[in-house]
């Protein structure tokens, strides 16, 4: 399992790594209606994340890769956030499980009002907004945590490429970071993460990069949070 579990509570909590062996080759008929489904199917399989019966918030949904795999992992629902409109696939807009939030940016999406209504798992696939920024919204939907010792849980797809400062701008070749500084932007940005409140259980490398159909793509990793138990966003 290429993924490292974090024992203990820490300032920095977690490396990035290389994955051992080969990439994992993208089957054409991977059975979700966007490449992100196989993303986060990768993340709940190494992190050994059961969605069964719960309720999700996926945002920045885009066509609908982390909708899809939440609800054929046995979601009992997902409300859909994007800005754009028209973009969801209409198999999952006519899903009655999801609720769909269209034109709507999820860092300014009001949350539901009472903490019953909020939900048990928060993801995110967010483009050109880095973690700092879309973290904080995600907090506020994610239910305060209240089994056993497990706080409210957030899977986020973290693009490096999207973590860079102004002035590293010039590391981008052709739009992609070499894996060594796509490394590093992303554990930099994992650092951030307890200044926001958020604990880091685990992180594991996408097994597929976030360019579909390029030559080169971006390496990306996934991160799942966890906020303080009983801790309510504000």
């Amino acid at each position: 399992m290429h993924v490292w579990v974090i024992r203990k509570p820490a300032l920095v909590c977690a490396r990035i790594f290389r994955a051992r062996g080969p990439g994992v080759s993208l089957d054409p008929e991977h059975g979700y209606v966007s490449r992100g489904g196989v993303k986060l199917r990768h993340a709940l399989d190494e992190f050994e994340v059961d969605v069964r019966g719960l309720r999700c918030a996926d945002m920045g949904c885009s066509t609908g890769g982390f909708t899809d795999c939440l609800l054929q992992a046995g979601a009992a629902h997902v409300t859909s956030i994007d800005t754009g409109y028209g973009v969801l696939a209409w198999k999952l807009r006519k899903d009655a499980r999801v609720t769909v939030m269209e034109r709507t940016n999820a860092l300014h999406a009001a949350p539901p009002a009472g903490e019953l209504e909020k939900m048990d798992l928060v993801v995110l696939d967010t483009g050109w907004t880095p973690q700092r920024l879309c973290l904080p919204a995600a907090m506020k939907w994610v239910r305060a945590g209240d089994r056993g010792d497990q706080g409210g849980r957030i899977i986020t797809l973290i693009k490096p490429h999207y973590e860079l400062e102004p002035a590293e701008k010039y590391l981008l070749v052709g739009g992609v970071l070499d894996e060594s500084e796509a490394g590093r932007v992303s554990q930099r940005a994992l650092e951030t993460m307890p200044a926001i409140g958020l604990r880091v259980i685990a992180v594991t490398k996408s097994p597929i990069t976030g360019s579909k159909g390029a030559a080169r793509g971006n390496a990306e990793w996934l991160a799942m949070l966890e906020t303080p138990k009983g801790q309510v966003a504000k």
